[in-house]
């Protein structure tokens, strides 16, 4: 939001709204309310004061959704049409009656504070719905219709869903910041729950994680790069599993689920849905190693045998170095002799490069 533009807003609604004061008291000239200029610029000012004071008091409670200015000036527009559609008139005739029915201007009277009224109905409501609009995020919305919404434009990238395992692991905040991964995330407010119930009640470890995953989440939202919202999603219930509910929400967006769980991944692929699994990703980022290739490795702790010498490479892969055992705690150079695939990883062994 820019607050020239809405301080510019607010002040131009003042004006109307004083306008309206004058006009106001103008069409009361000569008849039993009649009313002062200054008396209808205070009275202008006073609503126009009213519904800023209002409009301040939303700040917290932004409209998600509405992209543009116009839309929210369209809606608050077309809220203010319905208004007007009551008999206004009628309403001030069975008010006034008794002092309309002794004065030969009752209606001039009532239709010169209908017109005045409806310029400030028109006016109050189009400039709150233009500054929510002004104020909200580019994001889905429930307006009127539950979850009727506006996906977000094609260029920003995709939607994305994050599940509970994904936000508490710690390269969650540097793959979002390297720019690798584009599009608003959306978080459900029953994986929020799950996380903070895990660091309310988990064991030490698990607790741990899990308020580093509330650390990562107020990043993410303090972050100017990071677009990200915890949506309340009626769209699923209390008896569907963690995964079900992750696997409809990201249908329901038509967003990408971002997971650790190798289980939901391929239930959520068999559905329709897009993923992405960080695991693949950290396979798929770790270098190929081919037998005989030279690498420069430290040697930071012994091996299984009396011989052997442990380093680790980068990206956390461990080498195991036959014969070198006297070499712990210096950079040596390593030719691969073999790798093994493990569940862990990939784990080298390779032979000490002699001149």
């Amino acid at each position: 939001m820019h607050r020239s533009s809405v301080n510019i807003a607010r002040l131009v609604y003042l004006l109307v709204c004083q306008a309206a004061g004058v006009a106001i008291a103008l069409s009361t000239k000569g008849t039993p309310l009649e009313m002062s200029v200054a008396t209808g610029l205070i009275i202008g000012l006073a609503i126009g004061i009213v519904f800023i004071g209002i409009e301040r008091l939303t700040e917290g409670f932004t409209l998600r959704g509405f992209s543009t200015a116009t839309f929210g000036l369209g809606v608050g527009l077309f809220c203010a049409w319905l208004l007007t559609r009551v008999e206004i008139s009628n309403l001030l005739e069975l008010a006034f009656r008794e002092k309309i029915e002794k004065t030969e201007y009752g209606e001039t009277m009532v239709s010169s504070l209908r017109l005045a009224l409806d310029v400030t109905l028109f006016a109050s409501l189009g400039f709150l719905g233009a500054v929510l609009a002004l104020r909200s995020n580019r994001d889905d919305f429930a307006f009127i219709i539950p979850y009727v919404r506006f996906r977000q434009d094609a260029s920003s990238g995709q939607p994305i869903v994050l599940d509970a395992e994904t936000i508490m692991d710690g390269r969650i905040l540097g793959l979002l910041s390297s720019g690798f991964i584009s599009g608003r995330l959306i978080v459900g407010q029953f994986v929020l729950e799950e996380i903070q119930t895990l660091a309310n009640e988990s064991p030490s470890g698990l607790r741990q994680r899990a308020q580093r995953g509330l650390e990562n989440l107020e990043k993410m939202k303090s972050s100017p790069h990071i677009e990200i919202s915890v949506h309340d999603t009626r769209i699923v219930t209390e008896e569907q599993t963690l995964h079900s509910r992750l696997i409809e929400m990201a249908k329901f967006y038509g967003a990408r689920l971002l997971t650790l769980e190798d289980s939901l991944a391929k239930i959520a692929k068999l559905q329709g849905v897009s993923v992405l699994n960080l695991n693949e990703l950290d396979i798929a980022l770790r270098p190929s190693i081919a037998v005989g290739e030279r690498l420069h490795v430290v040697l930071v702790r012994p091996g299984k045998e009396e011989h052997q010498a442990v380093g680790y490479l980068p990206d956390g892969t461990m080498i195991v170095v036959n014969q070198a055992a006297s070499e712990m705690g210096h950079a040596v150079d390593v030719v691969v002799v073999t790798t093994l695939q493990t569940a862990g990883g990939t784990l080298i062994f390779g032979e000490m490069d002699r001149p």
